[in-house]
């Protein structure tokens, strides 16, 4: 009775099949494109997550963007995708950043150092050194912090990983500000946008303007650090910018401090002047060459 029930199992099985194929065959290219469709979704899907993710990061949506980074978390770990499970830890360290979280930064990290070994890819290590370098400028630790942008600027230029070694210099060169190494903090910046023209020569990059009015503001320069502070602001909503916490704490250390150090009269006159004034113009006035 068993071998009987087997072999009709097998019957049944074998006619499925016959006729799952038959459907597929006479459904015709249609069934095939639409296959490769959902296919290329699914490959798609997540990565445009992580865009989300950072970009709910960025707008401060944290809950939101921590739970698309879990989930794509989940997807890579069922895919072994290792690029997406990297991208998803590199997002979830930047939410620990926003509550200075160095508990969760240590777990992460962790897990992005193992990603890194199994791997064989030293992206991963780099990340981890970006983020904590990040982490720990936030919370005001300047040693470690250096020693991590080094970790990872060491990282990106043997990989050739251009983008994060151009950030890098904008990020450290904050380090080198409130350390009082004023000339290196004026190289960092200048090598920045060195990299940046390189990489896009008609760019008007709002970003790196946040290191120079920091630059400026801690060299005493209050009405530089205002101009400065004015047109990176405009800026970043005539490009709907939104910067990441690690970069807004010193541009709102300077607006409060220019506040104290200014009278309403002479904010005003500088921020009616600073309107139409651009990047080039700013680098060529204040940074030193």
């Amino acid at each position: 009775m068993t071998k009987i029930l087997f072999f009709q199992i097998i019957l049944m099985a074998t006619l499925i099949s016959s006729c799952v194929a038959e459907q597929d065959k006479d459904a015709g290219p249609e069934a095939s494109d639409a296959l490769v469709a959902t296919t290329t979704k699914e490959i798609v899907e997540p990565y445009k997550m992580l865009k989300d993710a950072y970009q709910q990061f960025k707008e401060g949506n944290d809950e939101a963007s921590i739970m698309l980074a879990n989930e794509v978390l989940v997807i890579g770990r069922e895919t072994n995708n290792d690029t997406l499970i990297g991208g998803a830890l590199s997002s979830l360290c930047r939410n620990a950043q926003r509550t200075l979280d160095t508990v969760r930064l240590a777990e992460l990290s962790k897990e992005l150092e193992q990603l890194s070994i199994s791997s064989g890819d030293q992206k991963w290590m780099m990340k981890r050194a970006h983020m904590n370098a990040e982490m720990w400028r936030l919370i005001g630790d300047m040693e470690r912090a250096e020693g991590f942008y080094n970790e990872s600027m060491r990282i990106s230029s043997s990989i050739g990983a251009i983008g994060m070694f151009t950030i890098d210099h904008f990020n450290k060169s904050f380090v080198s500000t409130a350390t009082g190494d004023y000339a290196e903090a004026n190289r960092l910046i200048a090598k920045y946008y060195a990299l940046r023209k390189e990489a896009d020569s008609t760019s008007e990059d709002a970003y790196g303007l946040i290191a120079l009015a920091y630059l400026l503001e801690q060299k005493g320069n209050y009405n530089g650090a205002h101009e400065v502070a004015v047109v990176t602001r405009r800026l970043f909503e005539e490009q709907n910018l939104f910067p990441e916490p690690p970069d807004e704490k010193p541009l709102l250390m300077v607006e409060a401090k220019v506040a104290k150090m200014l009278t309403a009269e002479v904010l005003e006159k500088i921020s009616a002047a600073s309107m139409t004034q651009s990047v080039n113009v700013l680098l060529e006035k204040y940074l030193t060459k």
